[in-house]
């Protein structure tokens, strides 16, 4: 049976509703991790080989769900699948249900962590480094205490040193989607513009004349002097100078903090910047699409003690820092 048949969800009625109760009340919790495959994977066939069972099983499994549930949840969408908002109003549910199952039934490994002696290397912009590294560090020290964490900036190689080894974990926005890695969407950032505190353009709110008439400084590890930004600019007749590139966040922050250069960066990292430089925000006057901050490693890692626990140090940390984030699903990323 091909994927497409497997994955129509009109083919058998599969969709109508349960007024009655009658099936929800004799709920079959082994759809759960099936549902939890769906959702992450988008497909019936990548569903399928992340638990190890045939498309036909899983498109059965997918069948049960939907007659369960009521719904849908996945959709065909020119040639791939879309989530249904039913779908995707339930996906951190049963990524949350399933987290709290492997720990229930994984052995305890407070014991195992607190012996685990090795240097745990996380690619990162500068910028959200000093973000992550207080939480990290702090809470490895009564759960950790003898790991070491070295971060590392982002580098032109993509993914390579996850794959190699030389790296545990990248976060960030993941521009580099390979089969052969776990990316696991965290939160939705947007950009906002960063200026030094006083600077002439926030005497007001900035049209979108004021801001292109500025000198502004790009951040792109590739070095690229435009973006999304000069687009919508672009739609407007207008354009941005830019007079400078920086790999980093961190770069551009020191740069205009003395100057009256301006730049675009997510909020989350703009916010916690402004506890120790003396920048103020602004909403930029064009519209932009959100950024989607993932962490991604290689499935080598994905059963290590020590490494489980590095994700979900990550996981808590980011999107506790992030007040305006909101829950992702697993393709839901950008681009950078």
């Amino acid at each position: 049976m091909s994927e497409i048949d497997t994955d129509d969800p009109g083919q058998d009625g599969d969709c109508a509703h349960d007024p009655t109760g009658v099936l929800a009340s004799h709920v079959d919790l082994r759809l759960l991790p099936a549902l939890d495959a769906l959702l992450q994977e988008g497909s019936v066939t990548g569903a399928a080989e992340r638990l190890a069972l045939s498309p036909p099983a899983m498109s059965r499994a997918l069948s049960k769900i939907r007659r369960a549930l009521g719904d849908p949840v996945l959709v065909r969408a020119g040639r791939g699948l879309v989530p249904t908002p039913r779908a995707l109003e339930l996906q951190p549910r049963v990524r949350a249900l399933m987290r709290e199952a492997e720990a229930l039934l994984a052995p305890s490994r407070q014991q195992e962590l607190a012996r685990v002696s090795r240097t745990l290397t996380i690619v990162a912009d500068e910028a959200y480094a000093a973000v992550l590294a207080p939480a990290l560090l702090t809470r490895a020290s009564s759960e950790v205490p003898l790991a070491r964490f070295a971060f590392t900036a982002e580098n032109s190689h993509g993914s390579a040193p996850l794959r190699e080894g030389a790296v545990d974990i990248e976060v960030g926005v993941i521009d580099e989607c390979s089969p052969e890695l776990r990316i696991e969407p965290l939160f939705a950032d947007r950009f906002v513009g960063v200026a030094r505190s006083g600077h002439p353009l926030l005497a007001g709110a900035p049209s979108a004349a004021a801001f292109a008439a500025v000198r502004h400084v790009s951040v792109s590890r590739k070095g690229r002097m435009t973006g999304p930004i000069d687009g919508a600019l672009k739609a407007r007749g207008l354009r941005r100078d830019v007079i400078a590139s920086v790999a980093s966040y961190g770069e551009a922050l020191l740069m205009i903090a003395s100057s009256d250069l301006v730049t675009a960066m997510p909020h989350s990292l703009a916010a916690s910047a402004q506890e120790c430089v003396s920048v103020e925000l602004f909403d930029l006057p064009v519209e932009t699409e959100p950024i989607h901050i993932c962490q991604a490693w290689h499935p080598r890692r994905e059963t290590e003690p020590v490494h489980a626990w590095l994700r979900q140090a990550v996981r808590s940390a980011l999107t506790r820092s992030a007040p305006s984030a909101r829950p992702l699903d697993r393709d839901d990323r950008g681009r950078r």
